[in-house]
């Protein structure tokens, strides 16, 4: 089914409810959400734009970006958002492969990304008139019907390994996910308002769907991204918020709610993912903030629908295993199957480390012209998710690491986040990425670099006295930041560029 039916309904259902507001101004009702979503979807209809065509979307979180996503589901056709940080080259490579008959923009974006427009892609500036004038076009009564099996999100992942391959996300996958989330991940109430502090090309933007179908507001902050003490101010304005935010970003927001004296009223859910949120990290923003938190496991493959955490697991300190489950990403959620599996495919014995597999109906319909990639990632129904796990007998998954980041260092495997998390131990230590560095003898050895102030002898003592001696790093490197990307994700693939001086 169209998501935009859900618009429609709630639209009918509650026309005066607050659908979208900037900071703390509201911008519009349901019923005008609706409208203009219908007025796109009317000009884009015009321009022979429906049913299996691809529209981009490439600006910075604002309004209009709900405005465009839902007028492009409204006719009928795929939305692909894309990073808005990304350099325009590469927005137009995107564009050119998902063949893009439009993309949406901004004043911010428009000056560098006409020049490398692909042929026969119409831009739009959404903060232009002509946004206005299509917004206002004799709209259709309702949205274009659409099959489960109808693609509707186009989403490219951050290619750190090569060019970014275009995932296709059907309504029912749309469904599935929309479904799971309120049977495993979280409820969402009327009084409720989702927060787009992260960025609405991705997993923050997502969540939009079960949003418009609970019919809740949608709040874009003034900055139109990530800053703690604006997110607790409108936290405070509008009460009972849900964000979602990578680990770095729950660490940024509790050490500001800490430095305030502050305990995150007015956020009643975060939901984090995107990355490994390290124990201490997790133990301090429930003390600080209290039971506010759940964890989801996902990837573009399957948007947030492998695995969830509940809220009472996250705060639990009275379970015999409290510390393991904290320590995972939680259990299957409810519209999939997931299993940890060797080489071969056959199934692990409980507790030991494979690749997490899974299928069900988050899953995606395969990448957009690309069946070479299709068929090595989807194989007899199963998506190869090349995430290193393993599995207990309650059901809960621990992520090890990328299959692509681990180690091998004299033929034995060594899981960098396993040594992160030791060195983690230290006070001194903010933050830390291990990786491989080519070695003559043994293949690989191991290196730490290190945000904080530490001896090395004291680093080399913590994992002496915790874990096996030859996962000890071999080099640390102090700097000032990891680099990451515009999710929060350590770019591990820039540091081991630093060892063949290819960065």
């Amino acid at each position: 089914m169209n998501p935009a039916e859900w618009l429609k309904r709630r639209a009918s259902l509650a026309p005066e409810a607050g659908a979208i507001w900037r900071g703390e101004r509201k911008i519009a009702t349901y019923e005008e959400f609706a409208s203009a979503a219908a007025g796109i979807a009317a000009g884009l209809t015009a321009r022979g734009i429906g049913p299996g065509a691809r529209v981009g979307v490439f600006m910075g979180n604002a309004p209009a970006y709900l405005e465009a996503l839902y007028g492009i589901w409204w006719a009928g056709a795929m939305a692909v958002p894309i990073n808005a940080k990304l350099h325009a080259k590469e927005a137009a490579w995107i564009l050119d492969n998902a063949q893009a008959a439009m993309v949406f923009t901004d004043a911010a974006h428009m000056p560098d990304l006409m020049p490398e427009l692909p042929a026969g892609c119409v831009v739009i500036d959404a903060e232009s008139a002509a946004f206005e004038d299509l917004k206002a076009s004799l709209a259709p009564d309702a949205p274009q019907q659409l099959a489960p099996e109808d693609p509707i999100w186009l989403f490219y992942t951050s290619g750190t390994t090569g060019r970014p391959k275009g995932v296709v996300i059907s309504c029912g996958s749309v469904s599935a996910m929309c479904f799971s989330y309120l049977a495993d991940v979280d409820q969402v109430l009327s009084e409720d308002r989702i927060l787009y502090a992260a960025p609405m090309s991705h997993g923050a933007g997502i969540y939009n769907f079960l949003h418009v179908l609970r019919g809740t507001g949608h709040v874009i902050p003034d900055s139109g991204g990530f800053d703690p003490a604006e997110i607790l101010s409108l936290a405070h304005y509008h009460g009972s918020l849900t964000m979602f935010a990578a680990p770095t970003m729950v660490r940024r927001l509790v050490d500001v709610a800490k430095a305030r004296g502050e305990t995150g009223e007015g956020i009643r859910t975060i939901i984090y993912a995107g990355g490994p949120m390290y124990e201490a990290d997790i133990l301090d923003a429930v003390e600080v903030m209290g039971p506010r938190f759940v964890q989801i496991y996902g990837q573009g493959e399957c948007p947030m629908g492998i695995t969830a955490l509940p809220r009472d697991a996250v705060a639990d300190r009275s379970h015999p295993r409290w510390r393991d489950r904290l320590n995972s990403v939680g259990s299957a959620q409810s519209a999939v199957e997931v299993r940890i599996v060797d080489e071969e495919g056959a199934t692990v014995a409980e507790g030991e480390t494979g690749e997490i597999v899974v299928r069900g109906a988050t899953v995606m319909s395969g990448y957009w012209r690309n069946p070479e990639a299709t068929a090595k990632t989807l194989r007899d129904g199963w998506l190869w998710t090349g995430d290193m796990g393993r599995m207990d007998a309650e059901g809960y998954v621990t992520l090890v690491d990328r299959s692509k980041d681990m180690i091998i260092s004299g033929g034995s495997n060594i899981y960098p986040r396993e040594v992160e998390e030791v060195l983690l131990g230290h006070p001194e230590v903010r933050e830390v990425a291990v990786v491989g560095r080519p070695h003559a003898d043994w293949g690989e050895e191991v290196v730490a670099y290190v945000v904080g102030k530490a001896e090395e002898s004291e680093l080399d003592q913590l994992c002496l006295d915790r874990i096996a001696r030859f996962k000890r790093p071999k080099a640390y490197v102090f700097v000032e930041d990891l680099p990451k990307n515009n999710y929060g994700k350590v770019l591990k693939t820039d540091l081991r560029a630093r060892f063949d001086g290819s960065e």
